[in-house]
Parts: structure tokens; C-alpha cells; sequence
């Protein structure tokens, strides 16, 4: 949830570190802070409570030179945003400075191990006290301090750790939270994910579970959790930093709206030959391994979550497997059906999403084969997996998804085609017709909304799925409360909540359902409500009914929530900007949730 810099090197370890923060504050952002080894007889270090700015102008004032330290931007989970419950956190004497990204379940239990032999406590969090345990352990060997106080730990951390008298070294842990490290010319780098280093380098490790990074005398070696050595191999980052900047627009956001056309050109033409022809080359199941799948999940969170709902539809109507979907946070503890012949399906943008990877392990304790859908290359999801599809969208700095949505809507699509035509569940004519309507260019309408205290989605069918991510949106960035509903359970008690002038945005796209949106549409205009329609532009019928009308190009009934999702993200994008909100950093939000 949070972010990581680490700096050993040549140049300004504060300059590095503020600028890898700087491409870092979508995982965090309510305070920052910045330890540095100056090889005096304290760290020196600097942190704030809220933006990163507020750390940077004090530095402005306050600088603090030195060429070895270590930083982090927050997101609050033990203790509020506060000066003191910021990182880097320290030891009472100042010498050793730690920050942290994940969540340490048995804290209570080390603190009052830790305050009975004596050691105070400043802060409100979990991460001081391992600050305290590597205080307590330290007998001159840093990383035999770090290796000892992780041997107490118990959760999800990536640890960033410096020392007065280590004026060369830097500590780094990676377990269940992500961690890379890169790789320079005599300097080397640790961040949480690769925008924070891609400014000085392209070369990357990408660490697994358990492994400890010692940076020591120019020289960088990797540990198992066994003081093993690892030999890493080298990953070459292959996108640019520009893909990862605002490219002129405002905000995020709005760039990644527009990026969502190039975002599903990639993810379809990476795949297609000559004859359109769909190769998945990460995903290695034949046909009778196909056939023996007898069970499928699909399981995500958020935003993912809802593609997932998508992409049930797509695979029970293509391939005819029948498919459940669930939310990883509630999946473990549903008591699920899993053996070898499941197949679990699992989305996440950032391939770090903490509860989709206890789901992943879950399953695959008892057998069950996992196919990964993530936008990560070398994330834990990805590595995991026994299959993975790339949904090649590009970085999605926007705390708010919406490329990375409709690329896992796309990859949804492939993988139901793939499997159809192994299960010989669909014809190559038809198979042919499908893939060309899905490379059509999506067309962005703008709309804006006026401010409203609540509003409502409707949709059926596909476009229920449809509304639920267009609520999601709204909600998350806006701040109106919003909800979606089923449109043909309006008469069951929801109809309740519908006033006078209460927005209701309606999602009319599958034909066969048109018909009824239209009856629906009438009995929320009968109690005041001011609709919003979002149709193909084959349908003038809705004009008829609606206050208003958002009309988008016509394709496949199957393939419309790839088109129909992106008015209602610039329905939700300038509906923040007209309440004064940051659309990029949603209150309370952070991009990537590796905490549970």
C-alpha cells in the first residue's frame, strides 16, 4: 500500500529518493518521510504528515545531503497521518531508521515483549517496532540484526533498513509485499515498483518471498530467507518513462482514458497472427486439460473484480464451462470447492493485491491450477501463476482503473475465445466475426453530471456488470454516493430511494433487453428521477424516454462493455473535477492494496 525508495550511490540520496516518491504517491499519500546516512552520529531524516510537497519545500529549507538513505510515501493503516506516526521510524537513539510497506499481524505482541525489556515507543504503528527488534539484535552486523528481528515478524512487509555505523549499507527484505531492485553503474536502487527507478535505470530484480538484498561496498548480493546466496536474473524494463507521465493532460486519469484504445491494440495484437488467429503463448493448457476442468473461479477485488464479472458471462456463453465469481478478500473464508480439477482465474492490475494472492495460495494447496490476468511483468501474481496473461496496458498511475479495466475485459475475451475453440464450443466463422468487431477504436464521449448528493446505475445483463464498475468510479473519485442496481429488481425495494431530480444513469447495450431498460427508464421518471441513457447509436428509441442520452458505437451485444464503460469514466472524471477533488489520489485510496 505504501511506497519504498532506497538509495546507495554517487549522487544526492535525497534528490533520488523525492523523485522515486514522486512516481510512488499513487500508493500512498497522506505523509512522507526521508532517512539518510550522513556518517555522523545519528540519521539525519525529515518526515511530514500529508502530500509529498509539504516534505519537499521543507527540504527546500532543510536539505539533508548524504548519498546513502532510504524514503517512503504512506498509507495509513495503524495509527492515523501524523508527523510522528510517519516513516522512516527509528530507534531511541537514532541510529537505525527503517520504513516499511505491509502490515505486521503480531505487533501487539513484540511491542509488549518490547516495552517490558524497556524500549518506549513514539508512534502509533506496527513498523516501530521493528525498528526496536533490529535495535535489539544489533551487535555490529547489520543484516544479521535485520535476519534476527524478521525471524519475529509475522504478516506482509518489504523492509527498507540504514545505519549510522553502516555508512555504505543498505538492508532490504521482500515478503508478501513487492520489491525491486535496480541496478546502475556503481549505485544501486530498492523502490516498491519500477516508475520510482526508471529514471536511472532499466535493469531490475524482481525478488521473491523471503529474499534479503545486502548493499555493501559497491557490491549488491541477494539472500534467501536461509542466508543463502541467489543468483537473480536480470529483467530489462521495456516501456519508457514518458508512459508513466501525464503526457499532457491534467491528470492521469483523464490520459489513461484516452490511452485505453492503444491499451487493447496491444493486448489483442500482441496475440493475433497473420490469420487472426489468437496465440497465448503464457497460457499452456490443451484441450484435454481443458476438459477435465470441472470447477472455475474467477476472483479479484475491486475494479478487477467487476471485469471478472464480465468475463464469467463471456466464458460461460463462449466455452460453456460454467463459471463463479468471487472477492478474494471473502474467498478463503467461504469454504470453497477446490481440487485438481479447478481452475482459478485471478485479476489484479498490480499483481501484488495481497488477498488475491492468499486466494492463489489457497488453491493451489489443494491442487487447483491458476491462470493469472495482470499488467505487471514479474509481479508476485505473475509469479505464482501456472499461467499468466499480460494485459500489456501500460503503467497506471491513476489511483482510479480504467485502462487497466477494459484490457481485462480483452483478455477476458481471448481467454473465452481460446478456450471455446478448444472445447470446439464455437465455429471458426463465428470465432473470426468476434475478433474483428473487438479491435474496433473506442470513441470517448465526454459528459458531465451536476452535483448531486447521490446517484444510481441501472443496467441488465452485461450492462449490470457495466454499471457496478461505473458506480465503483463515481463513487471512488467523486465522493457522491452511488450505487448500481439490477434494473429489473427496481420493483423489489430499490425503487424506494428514487426522488425527484436523483440522477440515474441507464446502461441500455444488449439488445434482447432494450426493451425492458425502456419500462424501467419510464418507472424511475415516474418518481422524478433524471436519466441519463448510455446506448448504441443504433438505438433512437432511448431518446424518446430519457432526460439525456450518451450514445456510442454499435458492436457485438458481447463486446459493448469494452465501449459502454468509458462515458462513465469521464462521467466520474469530470464530476471530481467539478467538486474540487484530486482525481489522480482519491481520499482514503491507494493504487496498489498489498495489505489484507
Amino acid at each position: 500500500m505504501c511506497g519504498i525508495v532506497g538509495y546507495v550511490g554517487k549522487r544526492s540520496a535525497e534528490e533520488v529518493i523525492i523523485d522515486g516518491l514522486s512516481k510512488l504517491e499513487y500508493r500512498g499519500y497522506d505523509s512522507a518521510g526521508i532517512a539518510i546516512n550522513q556518517n555522523k552520529e545519528t540519521i539525519a531524516f525529515a518526515k511530514k504528515k500529508g502530500r509529498l510537497s509539504i516534505l519537499e519545500d521543507y527540504l527546500k529549507e532543510m536539505p539533508i545531503l548524504g548519498h546513502v538513505g532510504i524514503g517512503h510515501t504512506r498509507w495509513a493503516t495503524h495509527g492515523e497521518p501524523s508527523d510522528i506516526n510517519s516513516h522512516p521510524h527509528l530507534n531511541e537513539k537514532e541510529t537505525i531508521a527503517v520504513v516499511h510497506n505491509g502490515i505486521i499481524e503480531n505487533y501487539m505482541e513484540i511491542k509488549e515483549m518490547l516495552i517490558a525489556e524497556g524500549y518506549t515507543f513514539k508512534s502509533e504503528t506496527d513498523t516501530e517496532v521493528i525498528v526496536h527488534l533490529v535495535d535489539k539484535h544489533y551487535n555490529g552486523n547489520l543484516i544479521e540484526a535485520v535476519y534476527a528481528a524478521i525471524k519475529q515478524l509475522r504478516g506482509a512487509y518489504a523492509l527498507g533498513v540504514v545505519a549510522v555505523d553502516h555508512p555504505d549499507e543498505l538492508v532490504a527484505v521482500r515478503k508478501e509485499s513487492p520489491l525491486i531492485v535496480g541496478l546502475g553503474k556503481e549505485e544501486f536502487f530498492v523502490a516498491s515498483d519500477v516508475p520510482a527507478i526508471l529514471k536511472y535505470t532499466r535493469e531490475v530484480y524482481f525478488l521473491e518471498n523471503g529474499e534479503v538484498v545486502h548493499i555493501k561496498d559497491n557490491a549488491l548480493k541477494v539472500y534467501d530467507e536461509n542466508k543463502n546466496l541467489v543468483n537473480k536474473e536480470v529483467k530489462t524494463i521495456d516501456w519508457d518513462i514518458e508512459a508513466a507521465s501525464k503526457g499532457g493532460y491534467d491528470y492521469f486519469m483523464l490520459k489513461e482514458i484516452y490511452d485505453q484504445p492503444q491499451a487493447i491494440k496491444e493486448t489483442l495484437i500482441r496475440r493475433l497472427d497473420a490469420d487472426r488467429m489468437i496465440h497465448l503463448d503464457d497460457i499452456k493448457m490443451t484441450k484435454e486439460q481443458l476438459e477435465d476442468i470441472t470447477k472455475v473461479y474467477i476472483v479479484a477485488c475491486g475494479t478487477a473484480y467487476n471485469a471478472g464479472l464480465v468475463g464469467k458471462y463471456a466464458i460461460e456463453k463462449l466455452a460453456k464451462i460454467p463459471v463463479e465469481v468471487d472477492i478474494a478478500s471473502e474467498f478463503r473464508y467461504s469454504n470453497p470447492f477446490i481440487d485438481e480439477k479447478t481452475l482459478l482465474i485471478v485479476v489484479s492490475q498490480s499483481g501484488e493485491t495481497a488477498d488475491t494472492l492468499a486466494a492463489m495460495k489457497l488453491a493451489k494447496s489443494k491442487g487447483a491450477r491458476v491462470l493469472a490476468i495482470t499488467n505487471v511483468v514479474g509481479s508476485s501474481v505473475a509469479r505464482e501463476a501456472t499461467d499468466v496473461f499480460y494485459t500489456w496496458a501500460g503503467p497506471e498511475i491513476a489511483v482510479a482503473s480504467t485502462k487497466a479495466y477494459t484490457a481485462q475485459i480483452v483478455a477476458f475475451y481471448m481467454i473465452a475465445l481460446d478456450f471455446a475453440l478448444k472445447r470446439e464450443t464455437i465455429t471458426q466463422d463465428k470465432y473470426s466475426e468476434t475478433v474483428d468487431k473487438g479491435k474496433e477504436m473506442i470513441e470517448n464521449i465526454v459528459k458531465d453530471i451536476k452535483d448531486t448528493k447521490s446517484a444510481f446505475y441501472l443496467g441488465r445483463g452485461l450492462d449490470y456488470m457495466t454499471a457496478q464498475e461505473a458506480a465503483l468510479k463515481l463513487k471512488e473519485i467523486s465522493y457522491i454516493y452511488t450505487e448500481a442496481f439490477a434494473a429489473g429488481e427496481l420493483k423489489h425495494g430499490t425503487i424506494a430511494l428514487i426522488e425527484k431530480g436523483i440522477p440515474v444513469f441507464c446502461v441500455v447495450t444488449q439488445d434482447d433487453l432494450a426493451e425492458k431498460m425502456i419500462s424501467n427508464i419510464k418507472e424511475v421518471k415516474a418518481r422524478g428521477a433524471f436519466v441519463i441513457a448510455i446506448a448504441k447509436d443504433t438505438n433512437k428509441e432511448i431518446s424518446k424516454v430519457a432526460d439525456d442520452t450518451i450514445y456510442i458505437p454499435a458492436a457485438d451485444d458481447l463486446l459493448m462493455p469494452i465501449l459502454s464503460v468509458v462515458p462513465t469514466q469521464l462521467v466520474a472524471y469530470y464530476a471530481s473535477l467539478a467538486r474540487g477533488n484530486d482525481v489522480d489520489k482519491p481520499r482514503n485510496l491507494a493504487k496498489s492494496v498489498t495489505v489484507e
